[in-house]
């Protein structure tokens, strides 16, 4: 057993490994109404795999279903499903993000099964550089992407794959590595090599503009979390660190944990329901994991105290995910009865599924 399971109380045991990748895999994402997964690499392609409940209800099962060669001529960096699960955005390191629909195969020539290949939709041009991630909101309605040019873009989404420009925000001094939709309400969060988080919020008599500005990193921030039902936002950092950041006012964020142990840069935080909505130490905020730089997946259980601050415990822990590889990417799995389920992409061009349990 690996070292840094012992006297926890869950394990992180291996379901999965799925190979294909010809390059490093940056980026994983589980579609949230289909039993669909999604990875993305330095190859330019994107792979996709079907998953369905085995016979002994311990752990699905996973195969893979196409690739899309996606025609990007530079790495694809990060993924998003819309909320609908029926279409799919791809941030590319050649500046643009490409829009991916399934057709409708032969048999169902009015598209609703959507059965048949995925095809590029559209493809949004306008960063001068490096797109490092995209995001769609909530309702579906507005898909935010950054870039190494330092600016956040907010496209209003139309029908029949039409996406016009609303705004292009300028707030951060250096390359923008994420973004993240608030859960439920149209709020943006955006995180910066300049070792900050901005977060948004639209003016409906002008424009969206950034209301917040969150300090406290030291080094840059490269992902970005939201609580699944609550106001609570987590953040990766290459200092080594998670914070998690919580709202005190409209307008007015602070920070209200910080979670140490990490021995090199965090790439990659995900925010999950957790085994229960409740913990012996308080109100239960469900479980975060992380994954870095120094191989291992982390996760912790996040609760509320009777005074409303926050508290954490470590839960689980593995080390060499991947091996000696770096881990780029983790992701629970949001659909109702998986949500034991870990994704995680590595240096090593694999992506590898893990279940959480006592």
């Amino acid at each position: 057993m690996d070292p840094m399971q012992v006297d926890l109380p869950y394990r992180i045991n291996a379901v999965q490994e799925l190979p294909g990748h010809q390059d490093r895999a940056w980026h994983v994402a589980w579609n949230p109404a289909k039993p669909i997964l999604a990875s993305c690499s330095a190859d330019k392609t994107v792979r996709m795999y079907g998953y369905t409940r085995s016979t002994n209800l311990s752990a699905p099962a996973f195969t893979h279903i196409t690739s899309i060669p996606t025609g990007h001529t530079k790495t694809v960096r990060s993924l998003a499903w819309a909320p609908s699960g029926n279409t799919l955005a791809t941030a590319s390191f050649d500046a643009n993000v490409g829009i991916w629909e399934q057709e409708a195969s032969d048999d169902d020539p009015g598209g609703a099964a959507r059965t048949g290949e995925w095809e590029c939709a559209s493809l949004l041009e306008g960063h001068e550089t490096e797109c490092k991630s995209v995001a769609y909101s909530a309702s579906g309605t507005l898909l935010a992407s950054c870039s190494r040019d330092k600016t956040v873009w907010i496209w209003e989404v139309h029908p029949d794959a039409d996406f016009e420009c609303m705004s292009v925000l300028m707030e951060h001094t250096q390359d923008v590595k994420c973004v993240a939709w608030h859960p439920t309400e149209e709020i943006l969060a955006s995180a910066s090599y300049d070792d900050t988080i901005k977060m948004y919020v639209d003016d409906p008599s002008d424009d969206w503009y950034c209301f917040s500005t969150l300090t406290g990193h030291t080094s840059t921030v490269w992902a970005l979390a939201w609580s699944p039902t609550n106001s609570y936002l987590a953040s990766a950092s290459d200092d080594k660190s998670v914070r998690i950041w919580g709202r005190v006012a409209e307008h007015k964020w602070t920070c209200a944990l910080l979670l140490e142990g990490n021995e090199r840069s965090v790439y990659s935080v995900s925010w999950g329901a957790g085994a229960s909505t409740s913990s012996a130490s308080g109100s239960g905020l469900g479980w975060l994991a992380a994954v870095g730089g120094d191989g291992a997946i982390r996760v912790w259980e996040i609760s509320k105290n009777e005074d409303s601050t926050l508290c954490h415990k470590l839960i689980a822990q593995l080390s060499n995910a991947h091996g000696v590889h770096d881990v780029n990417c983790v992701a629970w799995c949001p659909r109702q009865g998986f949500e034991d389920l870990l994704a995680t992409t590595g240096d090593d061009g694999t992506t590898r599924i893990w279940r959480v349990s006592c």
